[in-house]
């Protein structure tokens, strides 16, 4: 096994720990869910530190939404297809907050490294700048193509429909503090609005 491939079989094993524990999960819990032994940890990463900065990269790395949004059949109606990409945009957000709400709640502060650069107020977990306009390009590109076989009856470009549809997406309210607008309310808003009728 690689390095890479050693230090992904980590990481996979210690999301859900972390998830759990935030900063407070300790190596030897990690070791054992991934099978290993704990000296082997530290042979892929420096210390538990990097290992935390690492599954925080992974949680919010957008891949696998990607994949799964590519893999939606495009023979399906446009609001099964939306309802898909949604369903599948609400486990990565989940997902990413689980990670970082439970870093913040254990008091987990990403400490400086040597060569690291200064940043500004507190942006301790937080990917950079760069890296979140790239996951965000990357999910708006694989929206627009469930656009592109119902394009002619789009008031706007595939594109810019994806966009819209994320900014719907990502700021769902929330009602009395329980769950969320579902997926298939949410889409029904955005392709035909709010009112269920014309109105008088």
């Amino acid at each position: 096994m690689s390095t890479e491939q050693r230090r992904a079989m980590i990481v996979a094993a210690a999301l859900p720990l972390v998830a759990e524990y935030g900063a407070a999960v300790t190596t030897s819990q990690i070791a054992r869910s991934a099978g290993i032994g704990e000296a082997t940890i530290f042979r892929a990463f420096a210390d538990k530190e990097e290992l935390l900065g690492a599954c925080m990269a992974e949680a919010v790395r957008p891949d696998h939404a990607v994949r799964e949004i590519a893999a939606i059949p495009l023979d399906q109606p446009l609001d099964a297809r939306l309802v898909e990409a949604a369903d599948a945009l609400g486990a990565y957000l989940a997902r990413m907050g689980a990670m970082a709400g439970a870093l913040h709640a254990s008091g987990h502060r990403r400490r400086p490294r040597p060569g690291d650069e200064p940043r500004r107020g507190d942006e301790t977990d937080r990917p950079r700048a760069d890296s979140r306009e790239e996951s965000m390009a990357a999910i708006r590109a694989a929206v627009a193509e469930l656009f592109e076989p119902g394009e002619d009856y789009l008031r706007l470009d595939a594109e810019d429909a994806a966009a819209i549809f994320l900014g719907l997406l990502f700021t769902r309210p929330r009602f009395d503090g329980a769950g969320g607008l579902s997926s298939e309310l949410l889409v029904q808003v955005f392709l035909h609005g709010a009112l269920t009728t014309e109105e008088k």
